[in-house]
């Protein structure tokens, strides 16, 4: 009796630690949302009838490309850097546009410059996701899609918001838009 009274109790604490780090989660993201800082990356070039794929779209960012070749033509220290945690330095332009500067190596910011983490999956640089979902049917509300919209905090995590056009216009339903 006294071991199955402790198993349940170590099963309700078990199970106490893991509500309370779901929703410590989503408390941090939360917080990314309503305070993080607003950065556009512009979304790299894309035949768009092959982006729409059923109800999401598959993102791919220009400075993903630039960070490729910032990586040169070593392969293999682009392929070693699959395993570490990455971060690429940007500036903003005066609407948050975000701009390529250099890959991170430890070294110092300069006021203007934010820190963007990065991932490496299957030889293709992420951004917090490779994909924005959408409600069935709503396709042709993104097809002018060209910048991301991210929440980015303060350890240059990026955070997707939402797909903006050239002209940095909330794309999707009317009643989704500009909210």
């Amino acid at each position: 009796m006294k071991q199955w009274l402790s198993r349940r109790i170590m099963g309700l604490l078990a199970l106490l630690v893991a509500l309370v780090m779901v929703n410590l989660s989503v408390f941090q993201k939360e917080q990314q949302l309503a305070h993080g800082t607003v950065v556009y990356l512009d979304l790299a070039p894309v035949d768009p009838r092959s982006l729409m794929q059923g109800d999401y779209m598959t993102l791919s960012f220009a400075i993903g490309q630039e960070i490729r070749r910032a990586f040169g033509h070593s392969a293999q220290a682009f392929l070693t850097a699959k395993t570490s945690t990455l971060y690429v330095i940007v500036t903003l332009d005066s609407q948050n546009r975000a701009s390529f500067k250099t890959l991170f190596n430890g070294q110092d910011l300069a006021p203007e410059e934010l820190l963007l983490r990065y991932r490496i999956r299957h030889d293709i640089v992420h951004f917090a996701t490779n994909a924005f979902f959408f409600q069935e049917g709503d396709a042709e509300y993104y097809e002018a899609a060209r910048y991301g919209q991210f929440r980015v905090n303060e350890q240059g995590e990026p955070l997707l918001v939402a797909l903006y056009s050239d002209e940095l216009k909330q794309l999707g339903p009317p009643e989704k838009t500009d909210l």
